[in-house]
């Protein structure tokens, strides 16, 4: 039987954590205080964390940890890429991981997020009890090319693609993303807003073949489309502040720690063979390719899959820890 969200929760507590840099991070927790830390990193970079993030974990089970990164949703300042690297991320989830007294954490993600959550095993990988990936992107400079240059993506969606490009004047094949960047962080802030419409937009097409007639109309919170775009091509132009192949080479770091990773076959925003590539260096990784999802979180087959391994993870953990005892 295919699984859907579990019921809308509320959160128990809210805050904002100062960190370096000037950033104040938006915490949330929800489900059971006492229950399996688990912390979810959301896509973009910037997209930011939303309700139905909850939903993918019993809320009996676990203690449902959410944030916006630094610079993105309901952390301050916000649009921001000041002081705002994937190193800086890493520290801030440590620090969170510290504030709440968390000893030991599920770490979970969807595109961008298992990036970071990577990341973060990498660096701190005593404090991983496990991983869910969805949706898997390395930061590598094919996987930009795919996303930014005609012989990608654009293959598939050439008219999204022509109209995509077209929001940014003179430009040619090579420089889009720098061209969105520009305009993106330019002190033109109607051009900075229509740039970051026209960003969520090419990516929101991309990202489900569940919906169809998607148009820009679907791009109704400015202030969330402005994180995304500016934050994301930050990152992007910059190689996601992480050297070629930088994952793939660290994997022993992080060999021994079970992962869940879950990737639509149709997936047009991260492509399958990067998920592929990893779990052959993964050897305590289980790869499951979903037949009919693409790369939206919430499409039927990523809801079903992601719930699935969270309990399934929920009773790995508990059973570890009682043979612990």
């Amino acid at each position: 039987m295919s699984r859907v969200l579990f019921p809308n929760i509320s959160t128990y507590h809210k805050e904002w954590l100062e960190v370096k840099g000037g950033h104040k991070l938006y915490i949330e927790q929800s489900g059971n205080p006492n229950g399996i830390a688990v912390i979810y990193l959301h896509g973009g970079p910037g997209g930011g964390c939303c309700d139905n993030h909850r939903r993918y974990f019993a809320p009996e089970k676990y203690r449902i940890i959410l944030i916006d990164q630094r610079g993105c949703g309901r952390s301050e300042p916000s649009p921001s890429i000041d002081n705002n690297t994937s190193a800086d991320l890493v520290e801030d989830i440590e620090n969170i991981r510290q504030h709440l007294k968390v000893e030991r954490w599920l770490v979970a993600g969807g595109s961008w997020g298992t990036t970071l959550a990577i990341l973060y095993g990498i660096k701190y990988p005593s404090a991983v009890l496990g991983f869910i990936l969805r949706g898997i992107f390395l930061g590598k400079n094919s996987e930009y090319h795919w996303l930014y240059r005609n012989t990608g993506a654009a293959c598939f969606f050439p008219e999204y693609y022509q109209e995509f490009s077209q929001h940014v004047a003179g430009l040619d094949n090579k420089n889009l993303l720098s061209a969105y960047y520009d305009a993106l962080t330019g002190s033109n802030e109607i051009a900075a807003t229509a740039a970051s419409k026209a960003w969520c937009l090419w990516e929101l097409r991309l990202s489900t073949i569940e919906h169809h007639h998607i148009d820009m109309s679907h791009i109704d919170n400015t202030h969330q489309a402005l994180c995304m775009a500016k934050i994301s091509s930050h990152y992007f132009i910059n190689n996601c502040f992480i050297e070629e192949d930088f994952i793939l080479n660290n994997m022993a770091v992080i060999s021994n720690i079970p992962a869940i990773v879950l990737h639509g076959r149709y997936d047009m925003v991260c492509q399958l063979t990067n998920a592929y590539q990893l779990v052959q260096s993964w050897p305590n990784a289980q790869l499951q390719i979903l037949p009919k999802a693409g790369h939206g979180g919430f499409e039927s087959q990523i809801i079903d899959g992601f719930c699935k391994a969270a309990d399934t993870m929920a009773n790995f953990i508990t059973e570890q820890g009682n043979m612990n005892k």
